[in-house]
């Protein structure tokens, strides 16, 4: 198939480099034209503005946006839109708020385009192993574009989760769990470090990959950090962003009733990895000290 892909950042350059390599024909466009350069280096096909990447398509054309969620998902799409013609296609494969997908594809629907949301997980790793693909959109918009989705994905790695929105909200469930996995695991990996004992955490999580409950490709990639830079982890700042879809999904599981503690915590402990100096933390001391005279720690 031909298609568009815009925004070649860790995941879209690779994701060009899959479907050019499946056999799909992919114009690659990127807003700072060094990244373009790049990947028109590789053999790939490229375009330097979005009027010349719409150009290059053949009828009905496909549109694949990989650009962050919010104000920036939003002018790039208005902006291709407009170069469109009812039954293209416009893809979001970034990370967005399922109700913003909801509402673009209503929006481009008056218009007579297709909108589809794509969750697209694997990160640095999906071009050599394939992408876990969660798609949202109309039956036929959807069906059209499969032998993309099922080039992306490895085997059995591609799912229509169901109607406009459906994919992103599927995508937000699995960061949700993604974060209260890795919680888990560096808390294990701190109760070893701070033992007795002492371990080599590299040789803990390569031996936990063998016939444990607990083995996983997250496991695998703790292994490769403590390899990397050692059980001390020197050079890495616990400092932890979060991306948005954590934050979603505890919107999302408060809205429904349904009790979410693991995924909630995890990202409150994202909330306090950024915190020098906790001043809730300060109120209580000083609170411990008002009623019970205990003792406080000067700065």
């Amino acid at each position: 198939m031909d298609l568009v892909i815009v925004g070649l950042g860790r995941m879209g350059a690779n994701m060009c480099r899959r479907l050019h390599l499946a056999g799909h024909r992919v114009v690659a466009f990127n807003r700072s034209p060094e990244k373009t350069h790049e990947i028109v280096a590789e053999g790939l096909e490229g375009a330097f503005s979005p009027e010349e990447a719409v150009g290059k398509l053949p009828s009905p054309r496909v549109v694949w946006l990989m650009v962050p969620a919010g104000d920036a998902t939003e002018s790039t799409l208005e902006e291709f839109a407009a170069l469109l013609s009812p039954g293209d296609t416009i893809v979001d494969g970034g990370n967005s708020d399922f109700q913003d997908s909801k509402r673009r594809h209503a929006l481009l629907a008056e218009r007579g385009i297709r909108f589809v949301d794509a969750g697209i997980s694997g990160g640095v790793w999906g071009l050599k192993n394939g992408y876990g693909t969660m798609v949202g959109g109309d039956v036929d918009a959807v069906t059209a574009l499969e032998p993309i989705f099922r080039s992306l994905a490895p085997e059995g790695g591609y799912i229509h989760c169901g109607p406009a929105g459906a994919g992103h909200f599927t995508k937000m469930v699995h960061n949700g769990i993604e974060y209260g996995l890795m919680q888990a695991y560096a808390e294990g990996f701190e109760i070893l470090h701070a033992s007795e004992y002492h371990p080599d955490l590299a040789a803990v999580a390569q031996a936990w990959q063998y016939g444990t409950v607990i083995r996983s490709w997250l496991l695998e990639l703790a292994g490769l950090a403590f390899v990397q830079h050692g059980n001390e982890l020197p050079d890495i700042r616990g400092w932890v962003a979060d991306s948005g879809e954590g934050r979603w999904t505890v919107r999302e599981a408060i809205a429904l009733d349904v009790p979410a503690p693991v995924i909630t915590m995890s990202l409150l402990a994202r909330f306090s990895s950024r915190q020098s100096e906790s001043y809730s933390a300060k109120v209580t001391a000083a609170l411990r000290q008002q009623f019970g005279g205990h003792a406080v720690k000067s700065e």
